[in-house]
């Protein structure tokens, strides 16, 4: 059993909280704090941003934080690293990579899955990979037993889902709305509604992501999902709170961990 799939089972029922955070804002060993920090606060799973150049699904919140990292030069190598670390005293909590396809082609499907598996990676988002050419990095992956985990956007067919269903991994990322992150328009009846129909198709855990941005809204999307997953909140927390990032972070993760419970 994955360690995600651990995570889930021994959940039993209970939500899910998976943070995001972007790797190396505002450097990689404060990524590292932080990722520790999520955990003790009552985070589930660790979704780790890497840095890229053009993040289109990112809003400005996540694309300040990119921006950051770039400017310390940190790299997929780095991102890794960090994994790595995080690994010699947390052999437990799941780690998953989100990210875009170009840093990942760049250095090689198998270099990376390889390089990805040694770190203690548990699964890989690529935002702009679509099902249909997605094969050789999810054949990769799956041979070093890392899942690839899929994006369901509002607009996508009821037979794309079903192609989505025999591919996916681990969960699969219900995108909540229309735009980018960090939108505020989040309708949580329209988001239960397409829960209902992904279950007919998909029969692992389904998470949702995208205008989560308080305890409040959280707790309506824990009501209907098996994972509640925040990232431009958190990643705000950071930005504004220099220096005492890991304390300001864990306080909101343990607020967001209480209203989903």
């Amino acid at each position: 059993m994955s360690r995600i799939q651990q995570t889930f089972a021994d959940l039993n029922g209970a939500k899910a909280l998976i943070p995001y955070i972007t790797a190396g804002d505002p450097d990689t060993d404060t990524t590292l704090a932080l990722m520790h920090s999520l955990v003790e606060n009552g985070a589930d799973i660790l979704e780790l941003g890497v840095p890229f150049s053009d993040p289109m699904a990112d809003g400005p919140t996540i694309q300040r934080a990119a921006e950051r990292a770039l400017k310390n030069h940190v790299s997929l190598k780095d991102v890794l690293n960090v994994v790595r670390r995080f690994r010699e005293q947390n052999s437990r909590t799941p780690v998953v990579l989100m990210g875009y396809l170009n840093p990942v082609h760049k250095m090689g499907y198998e270099t990376f899955a390889q390089a990805a598996a040694e770190a203690g990676v548990d699964g890989v988002l690529t935002v702009d990979s679509p099902v249909e050419t997605i094969n050789p990095l999810q054949k990769a992956l799956e041979s070093r037993d890392i899942d690839c985990i899929f994006l369901v956007a509002p607009t996508t067919t009821e037979a794309r889902i079903q192609t989505i269903a025999k591919l996916a991994g681990g969960f699969v990322y219900y995108v909540s709305l229309k735009g980018v992150t960090g939108a505020a328009s989040l309708d949580t009846d329209e988001v239960s509604r397409k829960i209902e129909l992904l279950r007919k198709y998909i029969d692992i855990p389904i998470g949702v992501g995208f205008g989560i941005n308080n305890a409040e809204s959280a707790r309506k999307i824990g009501a209907v999902a098996d994972a509640v997953i925040v990232g431009s909140r958190i990643v705000k927390e950071i930005e504004d709170n220099t220096g005492l990032e890991a304390e300001a972070v864990g306080l909101l993760v343990k607020e967001l961990k209480d209203a989903i419970r």
